[in-house]
């Protein structure tokens, strides 16, 4: 629940929370861009873009859809973890503007010059990093200090993004950490809420065991894996770096296990968590087996955690912060669980089988209609809860 609020809002209920603006750019963005990308891809458009279409479409799916659901988790659960009044009003209106002028202008449409473009795009992860700072300082809440370092991280890859690209014309260090940034977070805000929130459905549901807390096993598995991304940052096919991210993978894997996530079938909402966290060591093993055994496993990695790891734990958590901030029971509707399975498809498509064909289409394409159509439902079902306000608590049914 949000915290007490010191005096009423009055202004659009799009902008009284972070969750609502920027889950629904999200939502839509990733509703929009894979169509995008496949016209491009296959030539029937041409982006302006300042950099080749290969390099947009990773920095916008890293660097626009990524950034625009952190910030909207971010402006959320910091004032749960501070007691502080959430940002709200006109410095989300102004934040909203940043990433929409972001997303013009590296798409070319703006017709601005490439150092302005720069400009306007890093300011929108340069500001989340700053406005959190203040928040998480102010509130003297230091032990969620840690968080900023994946966030700032991702800040300065995109800022290399900028300078790599404009230097070679290719930005294969910094999207690398890109990825290691958001998957770092995902490790460290995961291994946090899902078995958190595992734990509390299953007190409720019974005898049985319940995840482990966060413990030491816990640290090393993170630090193992973070060590193994900075290697595969710098070196993405060298033997000690594929070997130490195969442990990493093993270690994650393991971790899952730990969280009960089997006894969470009845609950499709906390199922979601558990299977996207699942796509994390699986990407991290075929990245790992690049460097380690020579496969032919770096695309493949890449899309694990592109589409299944980052896009899967991404739209389930929207998911479920959207339901419980507006009001909603913590019940994920059937639509949105098709939703989730789509996108979960899509990774497996696009990851193991691109050249699998159906009906004349390659997996490349039928992996892209199900993310499409995993976000049109999620758009469909959630953008109006995100637009309309937060719904009444329904009252208890007193007749006999």
């Amino acid at each position: 629940m949000p915290p007490t609020l010191k005096k009423e809002y009055k202004g659009p209920v799009l902008f009284s929370y972070g969750f609502r603006p920027f889950f629904l750019l999200a939502g839509v963005f990733g509703f929009l861009v894979i169509p995008l990308w496949m016209a491009v891809y296959y030539g029937h458009i041409e982006l302006a873009a300042p950099f080749p279409a290969r390099l947009w479409h990773i920095h916008e799916m890293l660097f626009g859809y990524s950034a625009a659901v952190i910030a909207g988790f971010l402006f959320t659960a910091v004032p749960n973890w501070t007691g502080r009044m959430p940002v709200r009003g006109m410095p989300l209106v102004v934040l909203t503007l940043i990433w929409v002028l972001g997303r013009l202008a590296m798409a070319g449409l703006t017709g601005f010059s490439t150092a302005i473009v720069m400009v306007l795009d890093v300011a929108f992860l340069a500001a989340i990093v700053l406005m959190i700072s203040r928040e998480i300082l102010a509130g003297k809440n230091w032990r969620n200090l840690k968080v900023l370092l994946p966030v700032t991280l991702l800040f300065l890859a995109n800022l290399a993004f900028h300078a790599e690209a404009a230097i070679t014309g290719d930005a294969p260090y910094s999207t690398r950490l890109g990825f290691a940034a958001v998957v770092f977070l995902i490790m460290l805000i995961g291994g946090r809420v899902i078995p958190s929130f595992t734990r509390n459905w299953l007190v409720k549901q019974g005898p049985g065991p319940l995840p482990i807390p966060f413990a030491r096993y816990d640290a090393i598995s993170i630090a193992l894996a973070a060590v193994g991304l900075i290697g595969w940052v710098m070196w993405p096919e060298a033997l000690p770096v594929g070997a130490l991210l195969c442990i990493a993978a093993l270690l994650h894997f393991f971790r899952l296990s730990r969280w009960q996530g089997v006894r969470t079938l009845p609950s499709p909402l906390l199922l979601m968590l558990h299977i996207a966290y699942f796509f994390l060591p699986a990407g991290l093993l075929l990245l790992g087996l690049t460097g380690a055994a020579g496969l032919d496993t770096y695309v493949g990695g890449l899309h694990l955690l592109g589409i299944g790891a980052i896009g899967g734990t991404t739209v389930a958590v929207m998911m479920r912060a959207t339901l419980g901030h507006t009001g909603r029971a913590l019940e994920a509707p059937k639509t949105l669980t098709l939703a989730f399975f789509l996108i979960i498809l899509a990774s497996l498509l696009r990851s193991l089988a691109p050249d699998f064909g159906v009906w004349g289409h390659s997996g490349i394409e039928l992996a892209a209609t199900l993310w499409t159509l995993g976000f049109g439902l999620f758009v469909l079902r959630v953008g109006r809860w995100l637009v309309t306000p937060r719904q009444q608590p329904r009252k208890p049914n007193c007749r006999a």
